[in-house]
């Protein structure tokens, strides 16, 4: 009898696929068009079991449709360029383009061993001159359709890596990479106007019926529509006017204090004649742009000795502060502070001790005010309360409705205006570095900003570059930078500018549909293919990329280059668990570090021998116990390691979390497959939860797994070769017909697990029957089918094996007869006083008389009869029978 060995199978079965050109996307008008994609990896050069996971989903998906008869799109690419490729450069001399190939080398052979449905003559890397040339085009398109302009902003500054940083590599106000301060500068920055389209991003995902509800509901609020009211506060003394943007105009009665921006024209102003200011101001534009940094940063302001005159009441002045949790490019970059109703105001005004007063407060139950030491209160706008101090309308009424009548009242009276404004900003996309797409555009004295002729494009990256100064290697290479004007031929410089790699990701999808294409894409194609039918990715992703996408897709349908069907790009999105393992640490307990300087020293998981000891989770280094041998010492040897967990040999288990290179909880799919087959690797991360939610790698989950598998395959063998008759042929038939049902249920709704789970009930059930060669066989061949989408390579070796036509990749879906998922026979318990007694399985339509006849012959009913008469007998058709003595 042969042994399942997946080693031997699995590049058999890969090099068919590739000989037969099974996955080679083909347009067919004849066939329903199915377009299926994970968001493409960055080429790290390894590739981690999280990867393994999202692609297979994808992979189960693309293989299910190609058997239901779709013509398929399966496509794979690299998002290439990057800090993380040109600190590499930095770090090892090498050329960034250089790195970046060598990895994707690296990964793709490491992908091709784990089977997928891949179809890799579409592959291209956004590093790719054919590839970001195209959006240089594109960006010349928006730039016509004034899509795409350029301005002064205040941005976070790296004055290390000498780069600007978008909010998400600032971490704790330190650049992710260099761990300098960062600072807020102005800067003239180029930004896309996405803002345009906020009304329309905003309504359009209710459209997005197969989009999970967490992402749309972090999309909506990155948007954030609001109204509110706009009004100047009036200085006192002064002629200028501090316009203000509120949402909350209900609670001006409860206002405090004014504050401006560090950014602000006034503060600005008011700092050339005062150095404090000034230094004040210095400080705070040290602190990076992202609200979560200023939420949690000390509030600190600077008192002008400004006043500000209440609109509803010109005795009424308030202290205009320069406060350092205030953005300029949040609103009008000034406020009305309403300490009362807001924490952050709240914080600020108990450290400067400025008045608290509440605007309203509970209908009902116990509150303690924030002026006599409360927490603030804010409700829901929808919570009926009772104001103290009425703007507008009634002494109790919902926030909302005041808010409406505040807005009311300040239209009535003309101080202020009822304006919508939504929080979503116009996407800022200069970089100050090398290894991104150049931006397209050349400074001329004379002619201003222009745009490269497009028969000039790509405009390529120098090779010859120099990492050795701090800053962009661009704008100190006077042979790229120095160039003649494209409209009038004077001496004039390119833009040393590249773009923020989002853009590379925005429209990678539609590029797919045609990657030979010498426009952005070819849009009879685009029409064929788009849009991606079904989406998969991290649900990090939800809101940057996934908006970005949905922005790029409406200006590339303004350019030509989509048609207007996908201006929403995903029709389906799926949000995937990760992949999560145990952490293995060594902590010093004493003022001693290791060699290397660090605290705590993590192991990979093929570094230590973990096991569970009297209920807890230890482990004990590989190394030690190999030093004892496999011997009978070996037990010993744990325990006394055991005893060391304190010292600086033990190893503390820490429980799973997410897999992360710094804590050294991954796992190489590439030694998983080396031992137990990519088939393994690829059942296992589908069958342990719910694919939206995270799974736990554990190398005793993937034994089981590899076990199933030669199951499967004893299985089959004994299906071959089981004798020509047998007993209860029908009865598999059905079985199979009814896992053809669930399994198919499963697959088409992401179950992946479920239908995993049926598909273990089902092997059982094959392995336990006596049917026939013929039913078994049927029934083998159909197992395979099923399990095709997750184990392929399994699949068609057994498929082989059983005698199947062709190659399964091709084979045509099972399907399940209606008429064999309809029961003949029902099994109905037998009650006696409500107790059960015994069970019979009779026809669907017996006659009560007779169910009632058959029950009462039953031996265990007799024994329980005892020779009485039952009072009476209830016959619930199909479900239960119950003899009451």
């Amino acid at each position: 009898m042969a042994r399942y060995d997946a080693g031997a199978i699995e590049p058999k079965w890969q090099k068919a696929w590739e000989e037969a050109g099974c996955f080679t996307a083909r347009r067919d008008d004849t066939k329903p068009k199915y377009y299926v994609l994970e968001m493409f990896p960055y080429p790290s050069g390894n590739l981690h079991i999280g990867h393994v996971r999202n692609y297979a989903m994808g992979d189960v998906v693309a293989r299910y449709k190609l058997a239901t008869g779709h013509a398929v799109l399966h496509p794979m690419g690299w998002d290439a360029f990057g800090l993380p490729a040109e600190n590499a450069a930095m770090e090892r001399k090498v050329h960034p383009g250089d790195w970046t190939y060598a990895n994707i080398d690296n990964m793709k052979a490491q992908f091709a061993r784990l089977g997928l449905t891949l179809d890799w003559s579409r592959e291209f890397a956004t590093c790719d001159p054919e590839y970001y040339g195209q959006q240089q085009a594109m960006f010349i398109d928006f730039l016509e359709k004034d899509l795409v302009y350029r301005k002064n902003a205040v941005v976070n500054w790296d004055p290390v890596d000498m780069t600007v940083l978008a909010n998400e590599q600032v971490e704790d106000g330190r650049g992710w990479r260099s761990g300098a301060l960062v600072e807020r500068r102005e800067l003239t920055q180029w930004f896309f106007r996405i803002s345009t389209y906020s009304d329309e991003l905003l309504s359009a995902l209710d459209t997005l019926d197969n989009w999970p509800d967490k992402v749309k509901t972090m999309q909506k609020n990155w948007i954030g529509k609001s109204r509110g009211l706009q009004f100047p506060f009036g200085l006192k003394d002064r002629d200028d006017l501090i316009e203000v943007y509120t949402t909350r105009p209900d609670t001006l009665l409860g206002a405090s204090f004014v504050g401006i921006s560090p950014d602000h024209p006034l503060a600005k102003e008011l700092e050339a004649d005062n150095p404090e200011l000034a230094a004040f101001n210095a400080e705070c534009r040290k602190m990076g742009t992202a609200e979560e940094e200023l939420e949690k940063a000390e509030k600190r302001g600077f008192d002008t000795g400004l006043q500000a005159v209440h609109p509803l009441d010109p005795q009424w002045t308030l202290p205009v502060f320069v406060a350092n949790f205030i953005l300029m490019e949040y609103g009008t970059g000034a406020i009305f502070g309403c300490p009362a109703h807001d924490a952050r105001d709240l914080e600020f005004a108990r450290k400067y001790d400025l008045p608290i007063k509440s605007t309203f407060v509970p209908v009902n139950g116990p509150h303690t005010a924030p002026e006599d030491q409360g927490e603030p209160f804010v409700p829901p706008k929808t919570e009926l309360v009772r104001y103290t101090r009425i703007v507008a309308g009634d002494a109790e009424q919902t926030g909302g409705a005041a808010i409406d009548a505040a807005i009311d009242r300040a239209e009535a009276e003309g101080w202020g205006t009822g304006v919508t404004k939504f929080r979503l900003r116009d996407w800022g996309l200069s970089r100050q570095r090398y290894w991104g797409c150049p931006i397209p555009v050349v400074h001329c004295d004379t002619c201003g900003v222009v745009p490269e002729k497009k028969e000039n494009l790509p405009v390529e990256l120098p090779r010859d570059i120099d990492f050795d100064t701090p800053g962009n290697p661009l704008g100190r290479h006077p042979t790229w930078r120095d160039v003649p004007c494209p409209k009038c031929g004077a001496a004039a410089t390119r833009e040393t500018d590249t773009m923020d790699t989002f853009v590379d990701s925005s429209w990678y999808y539609a590029r797919f549909t045609s990657p030979g294409a010498t426009t952005p894409t070819d849009p009879d194609e685009a029409s064929y293919w788009m849009n991606v039918d079904q989406y998969i990715g991290g649900v990090e992703h939800a809101i940057l990329h996934l908006l970005y996408s949905r922005f790029f897709a409406r200006a590339m349908h303004e350019g030509g280059h989509l048609p207007a069907s996908a201006k929403e790009p995903f029709d389906a999105l799926f949000t995937q668990g990760m992949v999560t393992h145990e952490i293995y640490a060594n902590q010093l307990v004493g003022p001693e570090v290791f060699p290397q300087g660090e605290r705590v020293r993590y192991y990979l998981p093929s570094d230590v021998v973990p096991f569970t000891k009297d209920g807890k989770r230890v482990a004990v280094l590989r190394s030690r116990l190999n030093e004892a041998g496999r011997g009978e010492d070996q037990l010993a040897l744990e325990d006394q390691l055991l005893e060391d967990q304190d010292t600086e040999w033990g190893v503390r288990v820490i429980p799973s979390a997410k897999m992360s290179k710094s804590k050294r909880n991954v796992v190489d799919p590439v030694e998983i497959i080396d031992r137990f087959g990519a088939d393994t690797a690829r059942w296992f991360v589908l069958s342990d939860s719910p694919p939206e939610r995270d799974v736990e790698w554990t190398d005793a989950g993937a034994e089981a797994a590899s076990k199933h598998l030669a199951r499967v395959w004893r299985i089959a063998e004994g299906a071959r070769d089981a004798p020509e008759t047998g007993q209860g042929d029908e009865d598999l038939l059905r079985e199979m017909h009814k896992a053809t049902h669930d399994v198919t249920m499963g697959i088409e709704s992401f179950g992946f697990n479920a239908a995993i789970a049926r598909l273990y009930a089902f092997a059982n059930t094959l392995q336990k029957s006596k049917a026939g060669r013929t039913a078994q066989v049927a029934a083998a061949r159909t197992l395979a089918q099923l399990m095709s989408p997750m184990t392929p390579h399994l699949s068609e070796e057994l498929w082989q094996m059983l005698g199947g036509e062709g190659l399964i990749a091709t084979a045509p879906w099972p399907k399940a007869d209606p008429a064999m998922l309809v029961e003949d026979e029902v099994t109905m318990p037998i009650q006696v006083n409500g107790k059960r007694r015994d069970e019979m399985r009779v026809p669907r339509d017996m006659p009560k008389d007779q169910v009632e006849a058959r029950a009462l012959a039953s031996d265990a009913v007799q024994r329980s009869l005892n020779g009485a008469t039952p009072k009476k007998v209830i016959v619930v058709p199909g479900k239960i029978v119950n003899v009451v003595i």
